[in-house]
């Protein structure tokens, strides 16, 4: 329990520097969004108009920094992540609400299928290393040296204008309505096969190469060793003994990968066009809509820590050692 709430207090520190963070970087940057929202309108606003919007926006020159900083954490305690500059007048946590979740059907199943499967084949090409399952190693190589928009890049010519087997972009046919129905969940799975495909192939073979090289450096430990003198089965000794400490630092990677799940695979939404929270977060940057930047980057931020803690957790329960020294 010490160990735990050791744990809770560092991410919870981490947390409030985070948000700190969150807070100033966007009004370091160059350039005035207001101004921008002013021109959308080609001027037609009086001075008013334009104070009261650098005051909704909490860019008020007459306010202090400290001033600004003290509303900001008064907006986030009440659940306001304030307003988006490119969707105005629209709220940003309606815009992460209606983005986030073809962010978490896409990136998080495509994440857990990459580790459940690259875990799986590296476990089985560590323990039989020098078999022909090692033949896969230069595959899988070249394969996670390719970069996701690469690899998406050659999926759309080949699948999408080649052979027109998927559509190129998008997250359904814009004919339909988003509803949970068979014809929109049908078009959904869809035009996410392509991106999903592409997430899972790059991903997965960074996990076999992991999974393989720790498999190769615990085989020969004194405690596997020991298990197969005492004649235990090859299966029992690969997994219970084996396999349960090399997969730690796939672990923490996973939980880590978890995390980032909120965050989408940026690149691949972009060159997919896909409705997912990653490519609003490039809309917003691209419109230096601050709001809507804080309020993603508060998502990442959160769900990356929350991933941590969930690590050392699983950490502590499959390592003796951990609870030990907690």
């Amino acid at each position: 329990m010490k160990y735990l709430l050791q744990r809770i207090a560092f991410y919870s520190v981490t947390a409030w520097a985070a948000i700190t963070i969150n807070f100033l970087i966007p009004r370091m940057m160059p350039g005035d969004p207001v101004q921008a929202l002013i021109s959308r309108f080609q001027g037609q606003l009086d001075t008013n108009a334009i104070n009261s919007l650098k005051a909704l926006f909490g860019l008020d020159k007459h306010q202090s920094l400290w001033q600004q900083y003290t509303d900001y954490w008064s907006h986030l305690l009440d659940g306001d992540l304030g307003l988006s500059f490119t969707n105005f007048p629209t709220p940003v946590s309606e815009i992460i609400a209606q983005s986030l979740p073809w962010t978490l059907a896409l990136v998080g199943i495509t994440t857990l299928i990459s580790f459940l499967l690259g875990t799986g084949i590296g476990v089985f090409t560590g323990w039989r290393r020098g078999s022909w399952m090692d033949s896969l190693l230069p595959v899988t190589t070249f394969i996670s040296a390719i970069p996701y928009f690469w690899l998406g890049l050659i999926a759309i010519a080949l699948f999408a204008v080649k052979w027109p087997l998927f559509p190129e972009s998008g997250g359904f046919d814009d004919s339909l309505v988003p509803a949970f129905d068979w014809p929109f969940i049908s078009s959904a799975l869809y035009h996410g096969a392509l991106p999903g495909l592409t997430i899972v192939l790059s991903a997965m073979a960074g996990w076999i190469l992991g999974m393989r090289n720790m498999m190769v450096t615990v085989s020969s430990e004194d405690y596997v060793m020991v298990a197969q003198a005492k004649g235990l089965s090859e299966r029992r000794v690969m997994f219970s003994y084996a396999a349960r400490n090399a997969v730690l630092p796939n672990i923490s990677g996973f939980a880590l990968s978890l995390g980032f799940i909120v965050g989408g695979t940026l690149l691949v939404e972009m060159v997919f066009s896909y409705p997912g929270i990653g490519y609003k977060l490039f809309q917003a940057v691209g419109g230096k809509d601050y709001p809507l930047m804080q309020g993603v980057f508060l998502i990442i931020t959160l769900s990356v820590l929350a991933a941590n803690l969930l690590a050392d957790i699983v950490y502590m329960l499959l390592d003796p050692r951990t609870r030990r020294e907690a």
